[in-house]
């Protein structure tokens, strides 16, 4: 997988996502200003519920907009077995079972997913429990996520 390319759709995708969501949370500020839907009792909240689902939408259109930004701003390094993992590093790993995945440490947009099969890479900030457990880590060094009641040790095959 080529980082540039890879980060070249991760900012396609979330522009994508950005245009959805202006527009859903256009037709919810239109809905929630329409006249016609003006209350006409304590019982009519169809104006009231679509000016909280506008206000909702405009905050995770913001979240958007600031991730397509740090995106934009991010400089792609490669891995250096000298620091370990660090943001901007493509990282393959495995369990104890043989299956592996490609993650992306990024600066935002947590959960994406850009690709589909054996080459589908999720983005994972530093921000949550396996981020934090692999920034510095190197090629070969295991990580355990605590999951419900179990535990899984993952091993870092390579970074990039």
């Amino acid at each position: 997988m080529n980082k540039t390319d890879l980060l070249k759709s991760i900012i396609e995708r979330l522009e994508i996502d950005l245009d959805m969501i202006q527009r859903a949370a256009q037709t919810a500020y239109e809905t929630a200003t329409a006249e016609e839907n003006i209350a006409e009792n304590k019982y009519d909240t169809l104006s009231l519920e679509a000016s909280y689902l506008a206000t909702g939408q405009a905050r995770r259109m913001e979240e958007i907009r600031q991730a397509c930004k740090a995106y934009q701003q991010l400089t792609m390094r490669d891995y250096d077995p000298e620091r370990g993992i660090q943001i901007s590093n493509l990282v393959q790993l495995e369990d104890a079972q043989g299956n592996q995945q490609l993650l992306f440490l990024g600066p935002e947009a947590a959960g994406l997913q850009i690709g589909t099969g054996p080459s589908k890479v999720t983005v994972i900030t530093p921000r949550s429990p396996l981020g934090q457990q692999l920034l510095g880590k190197f090629e070969g060094d295991e990580i355990t996520l605590v999951l419900g009641n179990g535990r899984q040790v993952q091993e870092v095959v390579s970074a990039w």
